[in-house]
């Protein structure tokens, strides 16, 4: 392939490809890029959320909010069992919500990258609020050590009809702080992520906030007509905004 071939299709795509060689190996520029996205990967897994910062932002946008943790007790447990960040901690209280049907909840979560909720859960929530206007918001949960069927608890204990889980997806090596809001009507533990929609790669360079804003809401209405999240539930917002 030609430098020229090369660096058009570079320009196309962020993955890695048309990579220059000397040898049999890579050149020195690529190495140093692949291990530099490798330990910002790495350091994303391992970063905690800032809950004082997220819990002030909310108040900023005139929400109640509230943080919990879940059963794992540090990062290296969190890691090891996936199960316990799927439940929440012995201890925890959540009292049910009192504002009238439809109920729903905003969870922020670290996930597996707590950079990407902390960079983009803010800036995603000023533009989805205004778009939410026929449902009833619950108090808003930061949650740490979390994983996304903690939502499920999470929504059963505040008698939630729909909850949208913002949370840092797993890090890629082109994508350290990419966000995903997944979707879950009538929560309960037990669901499947069979009954969850997912809106996926929210960040700067991929799915921008406007557009993901739009979606998550294109859906949320879509629940509440059909009573249901899920495979059952198709988005076709793209179509309704002209995108498709």
């Amino acid at each position: 392939m030609s430098e020229l071939a090369r660096v058009g299709l570079r320009a196309m795509t962020p993955a890695r490809v048309g990579l220059g060689r000397v040898g049999d190996s890579l050149d020195t520029t690529a190495v140093l890029d692949f291990a530099m996205a490798h330990a910002m990967a790495r350091d994303a897994v391992h970063a905690a959320l800032s809950v004082p910062s997220m819990l002030a932002g909310l108040g900023s946008l005139g929400l109640e909010a509230v943080a919990v943790k879940s059963a794992a007790g540090d990062r290296s447990a969190y890691l090891k069992r996936p199960d316990l960040g799927r439940r929440l901690a012995s201890g925890v209280r959540l009292e049910a919500a009192r504002g009238e049907a439809p109920r729903l909840t905003v969870i922020v979560a670290d996930g597996l990258s707590a950079l990407a909720a902390d960079r983009h859960a803010l800036p995603l929530l000023e533009a989805l609020l205004p778009l939410l206007g026929r449902f009833s918001l619950t108090v808003t949960v930061v949650a740490e050590q979390a994983r996304v069927a903690l939502g499920d608890e999470i929504g059963a204990l505040l008698g939630s009809d729909l909850t949208v889980m913002l949370i840092g997806e797993r890090p890629g090596l082109s994508s350290p702080d990419s966000l995903g809001a997944y979707l879950t009507w009538e929560p309960r533990v037990g669901k499947t992520d069979a009954e969850r929609n997912c809106v996926s790669n929210i960040r700067v360079g991929g799915l921008e906030y406007e557009a993901a804003a739009g979606r998550i809401a294109f859906l949320c209405e879509g629940a509440l007509r059909l009573g249901l999240t899920g495979t059952a539930l198709k988005d076709g917002s793209d179509r309704l905004l002209g995108r498709g």
